[in-house]
C-alpha cells in the first residue's frame, strides 16, 4: 500500500507521476531526451543503463519496466536484458557499453566513485562526451527515479506479460506520448 492516496490503477512512476502532473510533465520531458530522443547510443543501450542502475538500486518497477523496454528495443532480446543486470562484463554487448555500465555502476554508488580512469577507459572504447555525459545523467536520473518509485512504495505488480506489452507501447511511441494515457492534456503536452 503506498505512502500517500496515489490513483488506483496505475503502478510504479505512473500513479506518482498521476497524483502531482505539474512535476511529471518535467520529468517525462528528461527522460524523452535521455532514453528514446536523438543520439549516439541506440534507444535499446540507454534502457539497458536505466535497467542495470534500477537493479542495483533493487526498485522492482524500474528494472522491469525499463528492461522490457531495453528487450523491445532489442528485438525482444529479454536474455541479454537479464544478462546486463547480472554481469554485464560477460554480456554480448559492447566494450564501449561495458565501459559506460562501469561508469552508471559507479554514479549509482555515488557520483564521487567516478573516476579519471573509468572515463578514460570509455574513451578508449570510443566513448563521446555526450555519450559520457549521458550516461552519467541517467544512472543520476534513475537513482532519483528508483527512490521516487519506492520512497512512495507504489504498487509494483509482478505480471511480466504487462510489463512486456507497456514495454513494446513505450518503446515505439516514447514517454510523452505515453504519458497522455495517465496526465492531464494541459500536462502531457
Amino acid at each position: 500500500m503506498a505512502h500517500i492516496q496515489l490513483p488506483e490503477g496505475l503502478p510504479g512512476i505512473r500513479g506518482a507521476m498521476a497524483f502531482r502532473p505539474a512535476t511529471a510533465r518535467p520529468l517525462n520531458d528528461l527522460v524523452e531526451v535521455l532514453l528514446h530522443g536523438p543520439n549516439s547510443l541506440t534507444p535499446g543501450e540507454r534502457e539497458l543503463i536505466a535497467t542495470y542502475v534500477s537493479s542495483e538500486n533493487d526498485c522492482y518497477y524500474c528494472q522491469t519496466i525499463h528492461g522490457a523496454i531495453a528487450a523491445a528495443s532489442l528485438n525482444g532480446d529479454e536474455a541479454l536484458v537479464k544478462q546486463v543486470k547480472h554481469d554485464f562484463h560477460n554480456a554480448a554487448i559492447s566494450e564501449k557499453l561495458k565501459a559506460l555500465l562501469v561508469i552508471a555502476g559507479k554514479v549509482q554508488r555515488g557520483g564521487k566513485h567516478v573516476t579519471t580512469e573509468d572515463v578514460a577507459a570509455a574513451r578508449a572504447q570510443g566513448a563521446t562526451d555526450i555519450e559520457i555525459h549521458d550516461t552519467v545523467l541517467i544512472a543520476a536520473a534513475f537513482c532519483m527515479f528508483n527512490r521516487y518509485v519506492d520512497g512512495l512504495a507504489t504498487t509494483q505488480p509482478r505480471d511480466e506479460a504487462m510489463y512486456r506489452e507497456r514495454g513494446k507501447w513505450i518503446a515505439r511511441d516514447g514517454y510523452v506520448n505515453v504519458s497522455k494515457e495517465y496526465l492531464p492534456a494541459e500536462a502531457a503536452h
